[in-house]
């Protein structure tokens, strides 16, 4: 359990330091660029726009995915597979369930190799008119992936195991019990 626990608090300090950190530089950044272009007439931070679409974006949305994931707080059509009985349920959820797996594998499998790739050549980004080497924020992409992949393992075992039926099980007595 302590490993679930650790790979917990890895998506949470990704997502609220991480993505939190970035939010706040791209909240800096706006403002500054702002104030220098409006009042002081000149550019603050030269490739301000390009520094907050390439490197503070992403990085909040790719850090903040895999902690997303597992609080479940992506939208689901779960209208028809509430119509299902307790086992059929399971076994939809676990279909679906490898069926996202397969295809966030397919997705990683490019993204490592377009990161491995840039990695080799040295890929770069422009921003104002420096250039950036763009691996520190590519290697970020093949992390959140395998950290959702990670997740969707856990949640096909569970659901194949019968663990999610006993944790909804035990999470509605908890509920009953407060009121």
């Amino acid at each position: 359990m302590s490993f679930w626990k650790t790979i917990d608090r890895i998506e949470g300090g990704m997502a609220s330091v991480g993505a939190g950190l970035c939010l706040m530089a791209m909240i800096v950044i706006t403002v500054l660029s702002v104030i220098g272009r409006y009042i002081l007439q000149q550019d603050l931070i030269p490739g301000a726009y390009n520094l907050i679409e390439r490197v503070t974006f992403p990085l909040i949305v790719f850090w903040a995915v895999p902690l997303a994931h597992r609080q479940g707080t992506f939208p689901r059509f779960d209208m028809v597979i509430n119509s299902f009985s307790p086992a059929t349920r399971r076994w939809v959820s676990a279909v679906v369930l490898l069926v996202e797996l397969v295809v966030y594998a397919v997705v990683m499998w490019y993204v490592l190799r377009f990161t491995w790739t840039s990695i080799e050549n040295d890929r770069t980004m422009q921003i104002g008119t420096d250039f950036w080497p763009i691996w520190p924020i590519l290697v970020m992409l093949p992390l959140a992936f395998a950290l959702m992949m990670l997740e969707m393992c856990r949640l096909v075992w569970d659901e194949i195991s019968g663990a999610s039926l006993q944790r909804a099980k035990a999470e509605s007595d908890n509920v009953n019990a407060a009121f």
